[in-house]
């Protein structure tokens, strides 16, 4: 293996892996170590590594070639793609030792676990051989001392941690996309999987939240107080709030609701009333929106704000006033494409496109995916009786209501279909 004889492993979290021709076949996520019956130090046997399809593997580390902080490379032979399930007596070093509360030496200041190196002995056998610790200092303004020291002068490391911080794991976690986190998240105890939930800022675990199977995403709310919950659910777009709403009792909701903010809470609540399997249910209430006498500029410009979705911001929905739903009358919608090829001063109105009949919040699932089918949308308008827009239908909306509602769950979305035992020749 060409590698350096000590890797520190957190360095490694996020870290690509290749196969023998060069093409990128996941990211490390963590490292597996065996724990041994005597006093050394666990020996370290693989990696885990994040595949397509969010699933996880064991890379054995008898198949590794090189690891450094920029690329792990895989050698030929059979990778076996079945996903990794940890064995009693095996560790996961990152998700159950950094943050860990831990001693250094009889007496010693307490500290947390920053980082755990692997080394390799002459022999070739990997072990974790030394522990980055970050002394506490009991000040918020002054950051406690960063030593390193051997593996077997640090009290604490075995067995389980009555308490743990969460900041050198949500480090290892932060550049990680919201599906990603939420993969990552499922692979935790639950105790631990909440610690670091609560720990995330209100946006970002709106995002995570949205991305997790229903029973996690209710587990999690469940585990934050009600202030912080109705805090987050704010985050939330207005269908993602509301689907998640609904999978709590009809009292719980109205607390929730009750300590949102009004404009913040009262789409969510419309949301809830309509019936589920319908264009109501699945609608988001916060499409792009302009008046007919926006310029095609402003459209642009619109469209290019960060936290629209890729459905969203393809299209803009012309209304007249007010621009928010339940707008005024519906006019129609202009692609971006189309707003790509128009003169930035002319205006929506000139251009907009009404050929195509808007759905209705009754419009059931099956004729929303037919109708997105035959004219190749990623979005659709929905209105009212009296013609104003309530919401649009994206693409991705549709596919979250027609895919099994456990699709999220990785134990549930493992199949032979989907994931082949193994992958022989590494190279395929």
């Amino acid at each position: 293996m060409s590698t350096p004889t000590r890797v520190y492993l957190a360095r490694l979290a996020g870290v690509a892996v290749f196969d023998p021709n060069g093409d990128q076949v996941g990211r490390v996520r963590d490292a597996v170590a065996r724990l041994r019956p005597t006093q050394r130090p666990p020996e370290v046997i693989g990696l885990v590594a994040e595949m397509p399809m969010r699933r996880r593997i064991f890379l054995s580390l008898n198949r590794i070639t090189s690891i450094d902080a920029d690329a792990v490379v895989l050698g030929s032979g059979t990778l076996n793609l079945r996903r990794f399930e940890k064995r009693p007596n095996e560790l996961l070093v990152l998700q159950e030792l950094l943050d860990r509360r831990v001693q250094v030496d009889p007496g010693a200041q307490p500290g947390s676990v920053v980082d755990v190196a692997m080394e390799c002995s002459r022999g070739g056998e990997w072990s974790l051989a030394r522990v980055a610790v970050r002394e506490q200092t009991g000040r918020l303004t002054r950051r406690g001392h960063l030593q390193q020291v051997e593996w077997e002068r640090v009290r604490g490391l075995s067995g389980i941690a009555d308490s743990r911080g969460t900041a050198n794991l949500l480090a290892v976690l932060e550049d990680m996309r919201p599906a990603d986190l939420a993969n990552a998240l499922q692979d935790l105890p639950d105790a631990r999987r909440n610690e670091v939930a609560a720990a995330l800022d209100d946006e970002r675990l709106a995002d995570v939240l949205s991305e997790l199977p229903e029973h996690d995403q209710v587990e999690i709310l469940a585990a934050l107080d009600r202030e912080r919950a109705a805090d987050v659910l704010e985050e939330m777009d207005p269908d993602d709030a509301a689907d998640l709403l609904s999978e709590l009792p009809p009292p719980e909701q109205d607390v929730l609701l009750d300590l949102m903010q009004p404009d913040e809470a009262d789409p969510v609540r419309q949301l809830l009333k309509y019936t589920p399997g319908t264009a109501g249910s699945v609608m988001t209430s916060e499409p792009v929106i302009l008046p007919p006498d926006a310029t095609v500029a402003e459209a642009l410009a619109r469209i290019r704000e960060p936290q629209l979705s890729p459905a969203i911001a393809a299209q803009v929905f012309v209304t007249r006033a007010p621009m928010t739903t339940p707008t005024g009358r519906y006019l129609g919608m202009v692609h971006f494409q189309r707003l790509l090829r128009e003169p930035p001063a002319d205006l929506l109105g000139g251009i907009v496109v009404n050929d195509i009949d808007p759905l209705r919040p009754t419009t059931p699932l099956p004729e929303i995916t037919r109708r997105m089918a035959t004219y190749d949308l990623v979005a659709m308008p929905v209105i009212d009786r009296s013609n104003r827009l309530v919401g649009a239908v994206t693409v991705d909306d549709v596919l979250d209501h027609l895919l099994p509602r456990d699709w999220r769950d990785r134990d549930a979305a493992e199949s032979p279909a989907t994931a082949g035992p193994t992958l022989d020749g590494v190279d395929g």
